[in-house]
């Protein structure tokens, strides 16, 4: 994380920085650069500056170097839900989230039926997300068994919503493969938009957040895709009724 070449450049400041991150490191990948600023007493400033000493852009990037450092160690906590949510919601602000959600809305309202897929935690949200559009005057169903037998004509004016942290399971690839040859548009909600199912997908919605493990069970938070899925549900709704 910090190289002999990077600790020679360190001004006092900077060191007294570099002694507060080795201390409180698990504390620091959650801080705000202003609360970083007032727990060491040094300027928002002077921090930007220790952080192109040791070749990082911004704040953000040093964050993320530090926390896989940590990771790495073995010294990374969980990650706080609070900050993780609080970090998603920032940057729906910063992107063209709305006017995507408002043109899968629109493709939803006009559908004949929507279905929720998913398997795991995800096939939790699809059901949860069927039952959710329902209560919205938009009868959905959900499918998390990953061998249900996707046919029949009803499927050709329907849209399907899939959810999928990796987008990489390969049974969930292998049904958006079956909906597509039957005529469904699909709708994909996963972690990144480079994987295989946002690739597949006619729309898109990404979430960008950290993945966590506990040994091999995936513990990734689920809050954002229940943000996504409810605010989808709700301006769709709206354009039900109109």
């Amino acid at each position: 994380m910090f190289t002999a070449e990077q600790l020679s450049r360190f001004s006092e400041l900077d060191s007294r920085l570099y002694q507060y991150i080795l201390s409180h490191g698990e504390k620091v990948i959650y801080m705000r650069i202003r609360e970083l600023a007032e727990a060491t007493h040094v300027s928002p400033t002077s921090i930007l500056r220790f952080c192109n000493k040791l070749d990082c852009e911004g704040y953000s990037e040093f964050k993320t170097k530090l926390k896989l450092y940590l990771q790495e160690s073995g010294k990374a906590p969980l990650n706080e839900s609070y900050e993780t949510m609080n970090e998603f919601l920032e940057r729906t602000l910063k992107t063209d989230y709305q006017s995507q959600i408002n043109e899968i809305a629109e493709k939803v309202a006009e559908a004949e039926h929507v279905v929720f897929l998913g398997t795991g935690s995800s096939g939790i949200l699809a059901e949860y997300g069927a039952r959710y559009f329902s209560s919205l005057n938009k009868f959905s169903s959900a499918i998390n068994d990953p061998f249900f037998p996707i046919h029949g004509k009803q499927i050709k004016d329907s849209i399907a919503i899939v959810l999928s942290v990796s987008g990489e399971t390969p049974h969930i690839i292998s049904q958006m493969h079956n909906l597509k040859e039957e005529g469904a548009a699909i709708v994909s909600i996963t972690n990144t938009k480079t994987c295989t199912a946002a690739q597949i997908a006619d729309y898109s919605l990404a979430y960008y957040i950290s993945t966590e493990f506990n040994d091999t069970a995936n513990i990734t938070t689920q809050l954002p895709v229940l943000y996504l899925i409810e605010t989808l549900g709700r301006v769709t709704f709206e354009k039900v009724k109109d």
